[in-house]
C-alpha cells in the first residue's frame, strides 16, 4: 500500500489506548496491512551484521508503512533482538551480572520530570516487593531531529531499566526464563498500577520501537548503529493501520511478536480470556491476581495476542507449543492427519479457541525464531536460506537481495505450517518434526478420552413436552 496522510495523535492514542467511538470513527474497525521481516544466522555467534541486514529489510518495507500529514511521522516501526550483552556492558555506568542473570528493557516515561521521577520510584518499589534488585537506569540516546512534528510532540522520555534477582541463601540467582517470569510480574503490575509502558523487559530479548518511519528508526536510535550491538536474530516491523490513531506504544514488534493482518476473532478471544482469568493458577508465576487482566484494555489485537503468547510460554509451554495452541491448522476435516496430532489439537481446543486472522506472524523467545500463517493463509510470507547460514523471512520476496549462487533454498509460508529456526542448535526445524514432537510429548488422547463427554454417548432419557397453556 502507498503511504497516506493520517490524523494527528490524540492524548489517548499517545498513551496506547484508542479514542472512544465518535462520529465516523469506530475502534472495532481497525485494520492493518503491515510489513514484517526476520533475519537469523545459523553460525552460532552474534554479529552486528544481523542488525544491519534486518534494518535494511525494514527500509525495504517502507511502502508497507503509513506516513502522517506532516510527511515525517510514521505509523510505527521497530526491531526486536537478542540481548546485546557486550554492548550494554560498555554503555552503562554500573556493573552487570553474567549474561542471562539480568533483565533489561526500554520504558516510555512521562516527559514531565516530576511525573517521570514518581513513575520510576513506583517501579522501583514494585521491584522491591517482587524481591528484584534494581541495578540502574540508562537514558537511551535519541536524535530527535529525525522525528516528524506529530511524533516529536507526542514523544515520551526514553530510558532502560536493569534488574536482577541475585542469589539468596541457598537459592541461586534467577536467570533466563526464570528471571523473565519474575520481571513479567514487575512489568504487569507497573502497567496496571502506574500506567507504565515497557517496550520490553526480559533477560533474553531487547526491543526498540516508536512512532517513526522505517527510514527513521536507525538514525533515531544511535544504539542500533553501534558495531558492538550484536545478535543472532532480529525481527523488524513496519506498521500501516487504516482508520486508526498512531502512538508510540502501538508500534511493533511487541515483546514476542510481529504481526501483519488482523485477528478477526479478537473480541471473542479477549472475552474468553477474561472469563477464564479468575481460574488461572501457576506455580511458576505465583499469585496471578495482581497481574490481571492478562489482556490489557485499549491495546491492539496484536498486543492482546502477544500478551497471551507470553503468558503461555512463561507458564511452561515451548514457543511452538503456544503458537500451535493459539493458531492451530485447519485439522478438523483432514483425513490424513496423524491420530496423535489430531488428539493434540482436540485436547487444546478444549482450553483455547483459535485466534483467527487473516494473520502472518513472526515470533521469538530470543533463541527460537519462527513464522506461520493462520489457517486462512490470506497473508503473504516468503523465506530464504543461504549457503552461508543466513535465514530471512519477509512479508514479501525481495526484502533482501542475494546472488542466485548464494541461495540454498527458498519457499513460501503456508497456512497452518510453522517455519522455525533454532539459533542455539544452528538449524532450521521442519514443521513435521515440530508437530511430531508435540504430538508425542504427552498422552493427549488418553487425557482427552478421560475427560471428554460426547452428547451422543449420553443415555437415552424420557423427554416431556409441555403444551403451551391456552388462554
Amino acid at each position: 500500500m502507498a503511504s497516506s496522510p493520517r490524523h494527528s495523535p490524540t492524548e489517548a492514542s499517545v498513551g496506547g489506548a484508542f479514542p472512544h467511538k465518535q462520529g465516523m470513527y469506530n475502534p472495532a474497525f481497525e485494520k492493518d496491512a503491515c510489513g514484517l521481516a526476520m533475519v537469523a544466522t545459523l553460525r552460532g555467534e552474534p554479529g552486528h551484521d544481523i542488525i544491519d541486514l534486518a534494518l535494511t529489510a525494514l527500509r525495504n518495507l517502507e511502502h508497507r508503512g503509513a506516513i502522517g500529514s506532516d510527511a515525517g511521522t510514521g505509523d510505527g516501526a521497530g526491531i526486536l533482538t537478542q540481548m546485546p550483552d557486550a554492548f550494554l556492558r560498555e554503555v552503562v555506568d554500573f556493573e552487570l551480572p553474567p549474561m542471562g542473570e539480568y533483565a533489561a528493557g526500554m520504558i516510555f516515561l512521562p516527559m514531565d520530570a516530576e511525573e517521570r521521577a514518581a513513575q520510576k520510584a513506583g517501579i522501583e518499589h514494585i521491584a522491591q516487593t517482587e524481591n528484584l534488585e534494581v541495578l540502574g537506569w540508562r537514558e537511551v540516546p535519541t536524535e530527535d531531529e529525525h522525528l516528524g512534528k506529530l511524533a516529536y510532540n507526542a514523544r515520551p522520555a526514553f530510558e532502560q531499566l536493569f534488574v536482577s534477582r541475585p542469589a539468596v541463601g541457598d537459592a541461586p540467582a534467577l536467570s533466563g526464563i526464570e528471571l523473565d517470569r519474575r520481571v513479567y510480574r514487575l512489568r504487569k503490575r507497573a502497567r496496571h498500577d502506574l500506567g507504565a509502558y515497557f517496550v520490553s523487559l526480559s533477560a533474553r530479548t531487547l526491543g526498540y520501537k516508536g512512532m517513526v518511519t522505517t527510514l527513521q528508526l536507525e538514525p533515531f536510535y544511535p544504539d542500533l548503529q553501534d558495531e558492538r550491538f550484536a545478535s543472532e536474530l532480529a525481527v523488524v516491523h513496519s506498521r500501516y493501520s487504516t482508520n486508526t490513531f498512531p502512538s508510540w506504544p502501538l508500534a511493533q514488534p511487541l515483546r514476542m511478536l510481529a504481526h501483519n493482518g488482523e485477528i478477526n476473532t479478537v473480541k471473542g478471544n479477549r472475552n474468553w480470556m477474561r472469563a477464564r482469568q479468575s481460574q488461572l493458577e501457576s506455580e511458576l508465576l505465583g499469585d496471578i491476581k495482581p497481574l490481571l487482566p492478562i489482556c490489557s484494555t485499549g491495546v491492539s489485537d496484536s498486543a492482546s495476542f502477544d500478551e497471551v503468547l507470553e503468558l503461555l510460554t512463561l507458564t511452561g509451554r515451548s514457543l511452538p507449543h503456544a503458537i500451535m495452541m493459539m493458531v492451530p491448522e485447519a485439522y478438523e476435516k483432514q483425513t490424513d492427519i496423524a491420530p496423535d496430532l489430531r488428539a493434540f489439537y482436540d485436547y487444546h481446543s478444549m482450553q483455547m479457541e483459535p485466534w483467527d486472522g487473516p494473520a502472518a506472524l513472526i515470533f521469538t523467545d530470543g533463541t527460537l525464531v519462527g513464522s506461520t500463517l493462520d489457517r486462512n493463509g490470506l497473508r503473504p510470507g516468503r523465506w530464504t536460506e543461504t549457503t552461508d547460514g543466513l535465514v530471512v523471512i519477509g512479508s514479501e520476496t525481495g526484502v533482501l537481495d542475494f546472488a542466485p549462487e548464494r541461495i540454498k533454498r527458498r519457499g513460501r509460508l503456508q497456512p497452518g505450517r510453522m517455519f522455525l529456526v533454532d539459533t542455539a542448535a544452528g538449524r532450521i526445524v521442519e514443521d513435521e518434526e515440530i508437530k511430531n514432537d508435540l504430538a508425542h510429548m504427552k498422552p493427549w488422547k488418553q487425557w482427552l478420552d478421560a475427560g471428554r463427554v460426547r452428547l451422543s454417548e449420553l443415555p437415552e432419557r424420557e423427554h416431556i413436552v409441555h403444551p403451551i397453556a391456552s388462554i
